[in-house]
């Protein structure tokens, strides 16, 4: 079975048609909130979110449902326009942006908190046109990501690397721009369930103190290095919150003035009873 980024460009191959049956799927959906929920658990934020955080191919918002969950403000990018049209019609918190990231990631320095991405970064390894140059792409992605991350924040890439080459290639053109940090692997001995995971440290948080890179899962003891992600689904699935919420009266107020700030009109006004907790009706 040949790999999605050798059949066609990202824009071209998720078209209208696979952009639906990818969403629709089930256990697509379900992988993929699997693998966002440990990306967010290996940008090791602490509890005092929400934070702002940047979905690198956003697809049709799957990652950013995950991210809503939790309490974030999220933006997303995206090279395919019907997976853009499918989020935007889901109507998802995030604010969706229409982009190659091989051109660059086109924010302010230090705007984000961290950054998550699955199942993308391997699309830009592939010259699928004659202008493409991989390395090129890579380098204008990975120094423009840097500068638009806060000093010591996290970059998080789930990918599907194709052989040893293409993560050499990946980490060394990352390292080069200014990152620190390496690849964790999640169940290295299980050709199923392994996952690579591209930990990017921009910088350290403060002076003195080293990032430590976390270590990957495996099938004796998966709840080693970071939070077990495994009890996060089984909850998620029966409905329980397996983190404090942060949608507190703070992060309603500033929901409220970023929708302000994008133009919507029947924003309700401010008040003391903004955020309180209402007695239920019968």
């Amino acid at each position: 079975m040949s790999r999605p980024e050798h059949v066609a460009p990202p824009e071209l191959f998720y078209g209208e048609t696979e952009a639906k049956k990818y969403t629709g799927n089930s256990r697509i959906a379900a992988i993929q909130a699997e693998m966002t929920m440990r990306a967010v658990e290996l940008l090791s934020l602490s509890d005092e979110g929400p934070y702002y955080l940047l979905d690198i191919g956003c697809g049709s918002g799957l990652s950013g449902e995950v991210l809503e969950e939790d309490g974030h403000i999220w933006v997303g990018m995206d090279i395919a326009p019907a997976m853009l049209e499918i989020a935007a019609d889901k109507d998802v918190e995030g604010d969706l942006f229409l982009q190659d990231i091989g051109q660059g990631v086109g924010f302010r320095p230090g705007t984000f908190d961290g950054a998550i991405s699955v199942s993308v970064i391997q699309w830009l390894c592939n010259a699928d046109k004659t202008e493409s140059r991989p390395r090129y792409r890579l380098q204008r992605f990975f120094s423009t990501l840097f500068m638009s991350l806060q000093r010591g924040a996290r970059a998080v890439f789930q990918f599907y690397p194709e052989n040893d080459t293409q993560v050499e290639m990946i980490m060394g053109i990352a390292m080069k721009c200014g990152f620190t940090g390496g690849l964790v692997v999640d169940y290295p001995n299980s050709k199923k369930a392994r996952k690579f995971y591209l930990c990017l440290f921009a910088g350290q948080a403060a002076a003195g103190q080293k990032q430590e890179l976390p270590q990957g899962l495996d099938s004796e003891e998966a709840a080693s290095g970071v939070a077990n992600t495994e009890t996060r689904i089984h909850n998620r699935a029966r409905g329980k919150k397996s983190r404090k919420p942060v949608k507190d009266t703070n992060w309603i107020l500033r929901k409220k003035e970023l929708a302000r700030k994008r133009g919507a009109k029947d924003v309700p006004l401010d008040s003391k009873y903004t955020g309180r907790k209402r007695k239920p009706r019968f």
